[in-house]
């Protein structure tokens, strides 16, 4: 089902936009691009489960954020089952995309779930969603066919979607302390 863009979400994803791009140089954007690899998210997350026990300061425990980070992943290989108008996609859903690109970092609602996907479970392991996590990540490095249309950015490229990935998972881990 399509979802005509509402006026807040326009209106936060221009500010983000020009905000974004207004902060982007080129130093940084290189610095970016280089951080925000598989290899090195998966470093992260390994790092992460080493440490001490997690929390999170959200809405969602550290299993259900791992799960709602491993879903998206494996959506952008099967497909998402809700997206946002085509025009939406082509006009701020793409310039948001840019923006968090060149600044090589996301923020977006952390509890809000993917449109249409299956809602994650409240009891969800946090060691059976960390594994999830990483075989997702893992699985999408090794996938050679066509990746699906992301629901709000529309077509990427398997280079911008491992990016959109990464930073995605960023975003959420600001909510996971020691």
């Amino acid at each position: 089902m399509v979802k005509p863009i509402s006026r807040r979400i326009f209106l936060i994803t221009a500010a983000v936009t020009g905000t974004g791009l207004l902060f982007a140089n080129r130093e940084e954007l290189l610095k970016s691009q280089d951080d925000l690899s598989i290899d090195k998210i998966i470093a992260k997350l390994r790092q992460l489960k080493e440490g001490a026990v997690h929390q999170s300061t959200g809405t969602w425990d550290v299993a259900k954020i791992f799960s709602h980070c491993a879903q998206s992943i494996e959506m952008s290989i099967t497909g998402y089952p809700e997206h946002k108008s085509p025009v939406f996609k082509l006009t701020v859903g793409s310039l948001a995309f840019s923006a968090f690109n060149a600044k090589g970092q996301m923020t977006h609602s952390l509890d809000e779930p993917i449109p249409g996907a299956p809602m994650l479970p409240a009891d969800v392991d946090l060691t059976e969603s960390y594994n999830r996590l990483i075989t997702a990540l893992n699985n999408f490095q090794i996938y050679n066919g066509r990746l699906a249309e992301h629901f709000a950015y529309g077509l990427l490229t398997k280079d911008e979607y491992e990016r959109a990935h990464v930073m995605h998972i960023l975003n959420h881990l600001t909510e996971i302390t020691s």
